[in-house]
């Protein structure tokens, strides 16, 4: 199977993941309830697969989707706040067709850029648990080894994605240095032709307090981009 259908293979077995019994839970009952301001929404309430091109140079890592954001509009980072800052960013930089990303059918289109997470359903309180974690990992093990073709660099947004993405990125045959290294917004990991770039993630305790501004994920995206020889 050539790697553009194994990749939609894939998605498609994310999507059908019923693995971790609380995740599986949350996420239905969330879809089932709703909130009032999407009451005429159908929620996708699945784990929600990653999004952008078969061929992508860069791969953004997160954490888990939002309940009301991803679990909703099964597309990664939409339909939430924090979706709207990585989207504006992407789109800053000329990585994304548009700043906004509203709906799985709202015609976005990625260059050269791939977004996953970790966690494929969204998690109660927004934490996954280490064994959710490390349930998950195999997912996103066999998404890199589909995207090793082509992929140059990984941006993760903050800690939780860093200590997902380290052996993630060791199972799928690069050799991760030991000790492993700490997470740390503007770190770069050099690994076996591929960069390793860390970002603060864009929650919203981030985004509002300052800690993270639209800049510096511009910075970011704007290095690793050039790491992976996009535009």
């Amino acid at each position: 199977m050539d790697a553009p259908h194994a990749l939609t293979a894939l998605d498609r077995r994310v999507a059908g993941c019923r693995a971790c019994p609380r995740l599986v839970a949350w996420r239905e009952e969330v879809a089932r309830t709703k909130r009032a301001a999407f009451a005429d929404w159908t929620y996708w309430g699945r784990p929600v697969p990653g999004f952008g091109p078969p061929d992508a140079r860069l791969l953004i890592v997160g954490l888990a989707p939002a309940a009301h954001g991803g679990n909703r509009t099964g597309r990664m980072f939409t339909g939430d706040r924090s979706g709207d800052v990585l989207y504006q960013a992407l789109y800053d930089v000329g990585l994304a067709s548009q700043p906004t990303s509203v709906s799985a059918d709202d015609g976005l289109v990625l260059h050269g850029v791939r977004v996953t997470a970790p966690v494929h359903c969204a998690p109660p309180a927004n934490k996954p648990t280490p064994e959710e974690r490390d349930t998950c990992r195999p997912w996103l093990v066999q998404e890199l080894r589909l995207l090793r073709p082509t992929l140059r660099a990984v941006v993760v947004l903050g800690a939780f994605g860093w200590q997902a993405a380290l052996p993630a990125l060791s199972e799928a045959g690069w050799p991760v240095p030991r000790p492993r290294p700490a997470f740390a917004h503007g770190a770069r990991v050099p690994l076996d032709g591929l960069d390793l770039f860390g970002c603060f993630h864009v929650s919203q305790r981030n985004t509002f307090t300052g800690r993270l501004t639209p800049e510096m994920l511009r910075e970011v995206l704007r290095t690793a981009a050039a790491a992976a020889g996009l535009p």
